[in-house]
C-alpha cells in the first residue's frame, strides 16, 4: 500500500458538485439504526458467547465523562452543562459500579490494549476522581504495558499538576480541542481559549512523557475567514503536534439545540469553507503531515501513519485506531460498545442511566445484532475508509461471496464515480484515487444498504 496512500488531490469543483449529507462511518450500520429490542439480556448473551467460543479478543475500553462547565455553541456531543462539582462525584460512583458489573460479566483477567476517556470534558473530574476511576480500571482489568491510553483535554480547565497526574496514571496520548485561535470566532462560538493556555498543555504533556499530542480544529465556524484560519494553522504547525484533526462544522440547529445560538449569517459562504479546507490541506502537506483519511492528518512516523502503510489501520467510535481486533466495552452515559457482531449503547439521560444501575442492571438502552450482509458491508467500508482500496478476492474468501455478483448494483453506481476520476475498478480491486480521497464518505455510502431503503440523508452532516 506504501506511499501512494499519502497522496491527496483537492479538486474544489468536484467537491462542490458532489458534496451531500452522509454518515461519518465510525460504525456500520450507523447508530441511528440501533433499536431498543436489543436489551441488556441480548448484550449478556453475546458476552457469554465471547467466552464460550474461546476467542477472548483483547479489549478497548471507552469511558464517557459527560460534564462541561460551559457550553460551546457548535457542540453536537452528549453532554451535561453544570458548574456543580458534586455531580461528578455521584457519576464516578455509578461509573465504577457499571465497570464492576461489566468485569463480572466478562470474567477475570481481561486484557485491555486501548483506553479512551471522552466527553464532555474528562478533566471535569477532580484529580482524586481521576485516580479513583483509574484504580478501579486496574482492579478490574489488565492494562498492557505499551497500550494506547488517551484522554481528551480542554486546555481552559486543566492544570500542569493534572497533566502530570494523567501521565502517572498511565495515559500516554492526549487530544486537545482548539477549533480556532481567532478571537472573533471564539466569541461567536462561546469558547474563549488563548494560545498560551493551549501551548502550556502541549508542553506539560511532552514534559510528562506523553507519546502523542493530537489537536482538533474545526472549519466552517461563524466569523471564520481564510486569513484567520491560516494564522491559526501556522501557530498549530509551529506547536508541532503528532496528529491533527480538521473537522467540518455541520450546522444542524434542528438536531443540536446549542447551535441555535449561532447566527447563520455569520457562517462562511460554501466557497470560503472549501477554500479554507484546500488551504489547510496544502499547509499541512507542506509541513510534512500525511493524510490518514476523513479529517485526520499525522506525522509520517506517527503510529496511525505507520499502521496505514502496513495495512493495519482500523476505524471505530473514537475515530482511527491501530487496534483492529479489539472488542469495545463502553462505560458511562450514551457510550457505544461493540462485542462480536453487535453494537450496544447506554442510556443518554443521567436519570435513566442511574436508575438502571440502581436496579443492578447494565444501562443498555439500545443496540443491534449485525447479520451476514451487515458484516461484509462493514468490512468494505472499513477497508475503504482506512486504506482507500480493497481486494475483491479477500471478500470472496472471508465471506464466501462472489463480489462482482453480490455487489452488481453498487459496482454499477461506482462507475459514475470512476468516470469522475474518484476511483478505479479492476477485475481484482477497487482503488480510490488521490482525487477521490476527500470524498471517501460518498464512495462508502454506495455500499450502505440502509441508505437505499431510507433515502433521507438530512439527518447526517455534509460530507465536506
Amino acid at each position: 500500500m506504501g506511499s501512494a496512500v499519502n497522496q491527496l488531490v483537492v479538486d474544489l469543483e468536484l467537491i462542490r458538485r458532489l458534496d451531500k449529507n452522509g454518515p461519518r462511518y465510525t460504525s456500520y450500520p450507523t447508530a441511528d439504526r440501533f433499536t431498543e429490542t436489543f436489551s441488556t439480556a441480548t448484550y449478556g448473551k453475546w458476552v457469554a458467547k465471547r467466552e464460550s467460543d474461546g476467542v477472548a479478543r483483547p479489549l478497548s475500553l471507552y469511558i464517557h465523562i459527560p460534564f462541561c462547565n460551559t457550553l460551546c455553541f457548535y457542540c453536537a456531543c452528549n453532554k451535561v452543562i453544570t458548574k456543580d462539582r458534586t455531580k461528578s462525584a455521584e457519576y464516578v460512583r455509578y461509573l465504577i459500579k457499571e465497570m464492576a458489573m461489566q468485569a463480572m460479566l466478562l470474567g477475570p483477567d481481561q486484557v485491555v490494549e486501548q483506553l479512551h476517556f471522552g466527553g464532555g470534558t474528562p478533566t471535569f473530574l477532580s484529580d482524586e476522581e481521576i485516580r479513583q476511576v483509574m484504580t478501579a480500571i486496574r482492579q478490574h482489568f489488565k492494562l498492557v504495558e505499551d497500550g494506547e491510553y488517551s484522554i481528551e483535554i480542554d486546555p481552559r480547565k486543566v492544570s500542569d499538576a493534572t497533566i502530570a497526574l494523567l501521565g502517572e496514571a498511565g495515559f500516554n496520548r492526549i487530544s486537545i480541542g482548539v477549533q480556532d485561535f481567532d478571537d472573533e470566532v471564539q466569541r461567536a462560538v462561546n469558547r474563549i481559549q488563548s494560545e498560551e493556555e493551549t501551548l502550556r498543555v502541549i508542553h506539560a504533556a511532552r514534559a510528562n512523557g506523553f507519546k502523542s499530542v493530537s489537536i482538533d480544529l474545526i472549519y466552517g465556524l461563524p466569523k471564520q475567514t481564510l486569513a484567520g484560519f491560516a494564522t491559526t494553522l501556522d501557530k498549530i504547525i509551529a506547536a508541532n503536534p503528532d496528529r491533527l484533526s480538521i473537522y467540518n462544522y455541520a450546522h444542524m440547529p434542528t438536531m443540536f439545540k446549542p447551535q441555535r445560538r449561532i447566527h447563520e449569517a455569520d457562517l462562511p459562504a460554501p466557497q470560503v469553507k472549501l477554500d479554507i479546507l484546500s488551504m489547510a490541506v496544502d499547509k499541512l502537506t507542506k509541513a510534512g503531515y500525511v493524510y490518514i483519511g476523513m479529517d485526520h492528518f499525522a506525522k509520517p512516523e506517527d503510529e496511525l501513519a505507520v499502521a496505514q502503510r502496513q495495512g493495519r489501520l482500523h476505524r471505530n467510535f473514537q475515530g482511527y485506531s491501530t487496534h483492529s481486533d479489539c472488542d469495545l466495552v463502553a462505560l458511562g452515559l450514551s457510550a457505544i460498545g461493540k462485542i462480536g457482531p453487535t453494537y450496544s449503547q447506554n442510556f443518554r439521560e443521567l436519570e435513566d442511566y442511574y436508575a438502571a444501575l440502581d436496579r443492578d442492571v447494565l444501562p443498555v438502552m439500545r443496540g443491534m445484532e449485525l447479520n451476514a450482509d451487515d458484516l461484509v458491508r462493514r468490512a468494505i467500508i472499513q477497508a475503504l475508509m482506512c486504506h482507500f482500496e480493497l481486494t475483491k478476492e479477500t471478500f470472496n474468501n472471508d465471506f464466501q461471496i462472489d463480489f462482482d455478483r453480490y455487489f452488481a448494483t453498487e459496482l454499477e453506481e461506482l462507475r459514475e464515480y470512476e468516470r469522475e476520476g474518484l476511483l478505479e475498478i479492476s477485475p481484482q480491486q477497487i482503488s480510490v484515487t488521490p482525487k477521490g480521497r476527500m470524498l471517501i464518505r460518498n464512495i462508502c455510502m454506495v455500499f450502505d444498504k440502509y441508505l437505499r431503503t431510507r433515502q433521507e440523508h438530512a439527518t447526517y452532516s455534509k460530507v465536506i
